[in-house]
């Protein structure tokens, strides 16, 4: 049995976790994480962020007021990816099985929880996402960057490859050669062609940034909860299903919706040329 299936099998208790360096809001449906050490570019190692994401994208499933989850730093950049001292101390200290250990049980939780989170994910992305920062942009369903915000699959420069997984998301972002491109090279992309190649869905000034975002969450979050849910795990599962195992899926899914009061409020809205009232059930 896949994680999917034993994490919704279980008695879940939606309680709201304890952040250390990033701060959580719900409204309206709409839950937006902040990332708060700007201090250190927002850094997803040398900082409890991979702790505060994890706990977070599974409060965002167990809960089900939230329909959308943003993602967001505060400060001048989105995720400056990994910290390079702490990478420095580790490449002298650690033997190849402590760093294989480290990477297995440190970020590569972050794409682990991305792939079972049941609601999309926004990125609003302030300023530069770099290595790791970058990656995490890209794990999410939609990305909306500020004029400031800046890409790049810089590993190469340092040495190293993504060992979060980047390149399987990197490559279903932009494409095998645009991917490639990026991650040989290690240039950083600005905001105007992140949006040309496909990494950012809008541009926007960066006061205009977390409204903009959370306007699309508004439009998601409108609409009716399961439906969403149901969605984004079919979204999932397309990137390694045939068709035939596809469509299996899309009529389970279907027959299940078919079957909910929101389904029937969605008719009776429509019919009815109004707005519908959605419970979850």
């Amino acid at each position: 049995m896949k994680l999917y299936d034993q994490f919704r099998n279980q008695i879940i208790v939606s309680v709201v976790p304890v952040l250390k360096d990033a701060a959580l809001e719900l409204d309206q449906r709409v839950a937006v994480l902040t990332f708060k050490r700007d201090d250190m570019r927002n850094a997803l190692t040398g900082t409890s962020l991979v702790d505060d994401i994890c706990a977070t994208l599974e409060w965002t499933t167990a809960c089900q007021e939230v329909s959308v989850l943003i993602l967001t730093g505060a400060g001048s950049a989105f995720s400056a990816g990994g910290n390079i001292k702490t990478m420095r101390e580790r490449a002298v200290s650690s033997t190849t099985e402590e760093m294989e250990r480290y990477y297995r049980h440190g970020v590569q939780r972050i794409p682990r929880a991305m792939n079972y989170v049941e609601v999309p994910v926004i990125a609003a992305v302030n300023g530069p996402a770099i290595g790791a920062g970058f990656d995490l942009v890209n794990m999410c369903d939609l990305r909306i960057g500020s004029t400031n915000a800046q890409f790049g699959e810089t590993f190469i420069n340092l040495g190293i490859m993504a060992g979060d997984g980047g390149g399987w998301f990197l490559r279903r972002v932009v494409g095998a050669q645009r991917a490639a491109e990026l991650t040989f090279t290690g240039r950083v992309v600005k905001a105007e062609e992140a949006r040309a190649i496909g990494i950012l869905l809008d541009v926007t000034e960066p006061d205009r940034l977390l409204p903009r975002a959370r306007e699309i969450a508004a439009q998601i979050a409108a609409k009716p909860p399961l439906a969403v849910r149901y969605a984004k795990r079919a979204l999932r599962l397309a990137q390694q299903q045939d068709l035939d195992e596809h469509l299996d899926t899309c009529a389970s899914f279907q027959a299940a919706l078919q079957k909910t009061g929101d389904h029937l409020e969605a008719l009776a809205a429509f019919f009815e040329k109004r707005n519908g009232v959605f419970k979850g059930k």
